[in-house]
């Protein structure tokens, strides 16, 4: 299974650190954001990663290259101007599947977890297209995304939403019809969770969505304070 992080934000919100560096490289716990993602990656067993960009991405390229420094053969999309996350999806598709029953993971850029990547497999429903990792709601984001039912299956209402964590897997078929300008990834798991084919799993350890420089330096301290000292 391949899979994809979404790298392409301008990353208005981090302004003034986003104007020279691209939001994927801006650094926490010693290293740049998309790193920690590579290195989980790599641990979960992944061995190809297609990484799409756009606002300076030639940075991620030069900084990133082959993906050989870790373990890992990488793969770019570069967009020019930002597609939406749907749009970028379809765009990077022939680099990620093969046939229209291939799986792949994608997960947005801006985030930390501790979630194990390992632990994310294609559902045994055969009529299921994205499998969500959903996590308790921050304080950012009281309202959620998303409810899970007790059956796993996930809504687009409900009394007790959890927020989508932007991890999932997604199936090739799922973007069926769709070209680069399909837009947003909500709309498109929205419609298909209106013909119960979005399942979800609830992920209770850390995540921060690292969206404004006062959540970039919360997991700088948190990293650098589980950083066994030399």
């Amino acid at each position: 299974m391949k899979a994809m992080i979404l790298a392409a934000g301008k990353g208005e919100r981090m302004r003034p650190l986003t104007l020279t560096t691209p939001k994927p490289l801006l650094r926490a716990g010693g290293k740049p954001l998309i790193v920690h993602h590579l290195e989980n990656l790599k641990r979960a067993g992944f061995q190809d990663v297609v990484i799409n960009h756009a606002w300076l991405g030639e940075q991620i390229e030069q900084q990133l290259g082959s993906g050989e420094q870790f373990g890992l053969n990488l793969h770019y999309s570069p967009e020019g101007e930002p597609l939406e996350t749907a749009g970028g999806i379809v765009r990077a598709m022939p680099l990620l599947a093969d046939n229209d029953d291939d799986w792949f993971l994608v997960i947005n850029g801006d985030i930390w977890t501790d979630f194990p990547l390992g632990q994310l497999q294609p559902p045994a429903d055969p009529n299921c297209d994205a499998m969500l990792v959903l996590t308790d709601n921050p304080e950012h984001h009281p309202t959620g995304d998303f409810q899970l039912s007790p059956e796993g299956l996930l809504f687009s209402d409900g009394d007790t939403k959890l927020t989508f964590t932007g991890i999932s897997l997604l199936r090739r078929r799922l973007f069926s019809g769709f070209d680069d300008t399909a837009g947003k990834l909500g709309p498109v798991l929205r419609d298909a969770m209106a013909q119960q084919r979005v399942r979800g799993l609830k992920h209770s350890g850390q995540w921060i969505d690292v969206g404004t420089p006062a959540r970039l330096e919360q997991l700088d301290t948190l990293l650098t304070e589980n950083t066994p000292q030399p």
